[in-house]
């Protein structure tokens, strides 16, 4: 398997080990066929945001220990779906993105002008 890029055609760096993050609970936001959300950007959630994504229908609050999932606060990182991405900028509630581990393949939904338009440097 090849090594996965970034938006920035880079090398895809972790986006979050805590909580675990990524569609394959690998850290990053690598993708595959089997996921057809493209859960390829990696955003740092806002309360704006979670509060968004509540209204919306999905609950990234609320710890889920059934899906190995933690519930999100502000601050923390995670991949999250393109599609919601785009979704949450045009509702002006667009989570700051780290390009650095935003997986390439997110540009096939989210423009890689959106994606640089709420980039923060990662650290």
């Amino acid at each position: 398997m090849d090594a996965a890029l970034n938006v920035l055609d880079g090398p895809l760096v972790p986006c979050s080990t805590d909580p675990m993050t990524g569609f394959y609970r690998d850290g990053c936001c690598n993708t595959g066929p089997e996921d057809a959300g493209s859960h390829t950007v990696c955003v740092i959630v806002t309360a704006e945001f979670l509060a968004l994504s509540k209204y919306l229908g999905n609950d990234l609050s609320t710890p889920r220990p059934e899906f190995r999932f933690p519930g999100l606060k502000p601050g923390d990182r995670w991949c999250l779906c393109a599609a919601r991405f785009v979704q949450a900028a045009q509702e002006f509630a667009a989570p700051k993105v780290v390009l650095e581990a935003t997986h390439a393949r997110a540009t096939e939904i989210a423009p890689l002008e959106l994606l640089r338009a709420h980039a923060v440097k990662a650290d």
